[in-house]
């Protein structure tokens, strides 16, 4: 089957056109000047040039302090353009699966958010994704519409390669603890895509397989939390350990606001497609595996 992933050197896109290929389809993953979002005329012609059966939307403007000045573009890549590109997926008959975030709401409920929770986000790139959100199931109703969080993967820049490129440098890390959220790992996300395929082929708009769907790992943490996940696991490897000290947010100000607790429930996706969220210390020890060694290599601390 033909699978048209929208995104090519990003963390997501990548694990989606390793684990989409191994499962035997054939990937076209496209970026700008191939696919460029910003621009309607370029987004239908790939499209229309890779015909395919599905469409991922891996691509994103996912600078979330940057966003704070840059909202136009922002909205361009994460609203306008993923709606043209669901609007172009319809035209060709092709179901899409679009990934958003845990940033479409405030974190101020005190609890895992469900699919039907109101958004509310704190800043410009929240409030893109979720107004992408709403064009892409409008343009295609045959649309999963993937709110994950914490992304994370050997690939690309990232709060796990973060905390082992400073591992090296500094005696002492200084981390948020009083966000929550969840840990989750590319290649889940892609694999999740594959086991959903075949039951959005052969579904029909309207049925309960389509629509908001939330999916990250488990169990819920804290930056801190992963942090020493992180940094344990890397020890084991032999890698160096720093003291890991917990601090606030507001210990630690960025140019956007954050939801101080993102957690997804996760049942939905569950429920309608049989997909469990993974446990994200079981992927973090395969990455560690490939970016650290093996644990069995431990050296002597």
């Amino acid at each position: 089957m033909r699978v048209l992933v929208a995104g090519r050197e990003g963390q997501v896109a990548r694990a989606l056109a390793a684990c989409l290929t191994a499962a035997g389809h054939q990937v076209t993953a496209l970026e700008p000047p191939g696919l460029d979002l910003t621009r309607r005329d370029s987004v239908q012609a790939a499209v229309v040039a890779a015909a395919p059966a599905l469409v991922v939307n891996a691509a994103a403007y996912t600078a979330v302090d940057r966003a704070e000045d840059e909202p136009e573009l922002a909205r361009a890549v994460n609203a306008t353009g993923a709606g043209w590109l669901a609007e172009a997926a319809a035209a060709v008959g092709a179901p899409l699966v679009h990934f958003s975030t845990d940033y479409v709401f405030d974190g101020r409920k005190g609890a895992p958010y469900v699919e039907d929770d109101p958004v509310n986000p704190l800043g410009v790139y929240g409030a893109t994704k979720a107004e992408g959100e709403a064009l892409v199931l409008a343009a295609q109703p045959r649309s999963v519409v993937l709110r994950t969080a914490w992304v994370c993967s050997a690939d690309g820049a990232n709060f796990l390669k973060t905390m082992l490129r400073l591992a090296k440098e500094r005696e002492e890390l200084r981390v948020v603890a009083d966000q929550l959220g969840a840990p989750t790992f590319a290649a889940d996300l892609a694999e999740a895509v594959v086991a959903m395929t075949p039951r959005l082929m052969a579904a029909t708009a309207g049925e309960e397989v389509f629509g908001l769907f939330h999916l990250t790992g488990a169990p819920h943490a804290s930056w801190h939390d992963f942090a020493a996940a992180i940094l344990e696991g890397a020890a084991l490897r032999g890698h160096p350990r720093p003291r890991l000290v917990p601090i606030g947010t507001a210990e630690y100000p960025t140019r956007a606001r954050r939801p101080a607790d993102g957690r997804l429930d996760c049942g939905r996706i569950a429920r309608l497609h049989g997909i469990k969220a993974p446990d994200w210390r079981a992927s973090l020890a395969r990455c560690l595996d490939r970016l650290v060694g093996p644990a069995g290599e431990a050296k002597t601390q």
